[in-house]
């Protein structure tokens, strides 16, 4: 242990993911309100730094016990007393989410007012009986669980649902999220950014399909959107695509929360969205002509807006003129 995070913040980060200051936050967290305790011969700081070291490389119990000088029987308790302490914390460590003001200058996120945020779904390798492969089996010959994760714009998780069979159409999963009484809260007049796994229906926005989309396909000159589907499917993938999945939501908000510059069991069902009784909430997931109209109204205001100011592509910012750069500053 002292080797682990009594040395440096190196060596710390490089085995846990957090440097040290983060890692006693979280102890004093975890003791003070996931009630997790010293054990008789593990302290409370070695139980969660073998808890983090599993999560953080994906290690193998053998891999562990030998790490800590532990058993595996001791690995296998108190990894799961560190797990239920952290899910005692959704309630404080989920962010609750908060549409995109009126006055909002965020580049990526300034055209998308009443925006809550991205959501996708992401596939999760497990262990299942053999009985049950087949269903949890997906198209690329993985077993897995199909996980519908949304997150803020802050890149913090906001609604998790797990469980699902990995061979679930992620529309279906999403059907069933918004279904459940406790389950993901949309109120009309707000929606989530997401891929065209999804239907472009009241609450969900979808890019342009068989358009440019991915940031890696944008660039300057000849690269530059060509027109008012290229220029919002530009920037609702800027918008979504730094929503990265990880399994493990709480510990990534926790990080984000104390370093916002930082570069699980079946059925777990995590939401604090806390929505008004009053509130209007969208009720039912499906495609919407009136929502594609709003969608192209969106797209040629964003074409519009940027057809004759400055556009940052890569660190080079560019003027353009009837999709002519005339200016460039590097």
């Amino acid at each position: 242990m002292s080797e682990l995070i009594g040395m440096s913040d190196t060596n710390c980060f490089d085995n846990l993911r957090l440097n040290r200051d983060v890692f006693n936050r979280l102890c004093y967290l975890l003791r003070h309100t996931g009630g997790l305790v010293d054990g008789r011969y593990i302290t409370m700081g070695e139980q969660v730094a073998l808890f983090l070291s599993v999560l953080s490389h994906h290690s193998k119990v053998r891999v562990v016990k030998f790490r800590f000088k532990r058993s595996g029987q001791t690995i296998h308790t108190y990894f799961h007393n560190v797990l239920r302490a952290v899910l005692r914390l959704h309630e404080v460590l989920l962010a609750k989410p908060s549409p995109i003001t009126d006055d909002s200058t965020h580049p990526s996120w300034k055209h998308f007012k009443g925006c809550l945020g991205a959501l996708d779904g992401t596939l999760i390798d497990v262990t299942v009986p053999k009985t049950d492969k087949t269903r949890y089996r997906t198209r690329k010959g993985t077993v897995s669980v199909n996980v519908l994760v949304v997150c803020d714009r802050g890149l913090r998780f906001t609604y998790m649902l797990a469980g699902w069979e990995g061979s679930a159409a992620d529309s279906r999963v999403l059907r069933d999220a918004i279904a459940r009484d406790d389950g993901l809260r949309v109120p009309h007049g707000n929606f989530y950014l997401c891929d065209n796994g999804y239907p472009n229906g009241e609450g969900l926005l979808t890019p342009y399909k068989m358009v440019r989309y991915h940031l890696h396909e944008w660039g300057i000159g000849p690269s530059t959107p060509q027109n008012y589907k290229e220029y919002y499917n530009m920037h609702h993938s800027k918008a979504r695509n730094n929503k990265i999945i990880l399994a493990c939501a709480l510990i990534h908000n926790f990080i984000r929360n104390e370093i916002p510059e930082d570069s699980l069991a079946e059925g777990l069902l995590l939401d604090t969205q806390n929505q008004a009784h009053d509130v209007e909430l969208i009720d039912s997931v499906q495609p919407s002509q009136k929502w594609t109209s709003w969608r192209d109204t969106l797209a040629h205001d964003i074409n519009v807006f940027y057809n004759n100011v400055f556009l940052l592509y890569y660190g080079h910012y560019c003027m353009y003129v009837d999709r002519h750069p005339i200016i460039v500053f590097l």
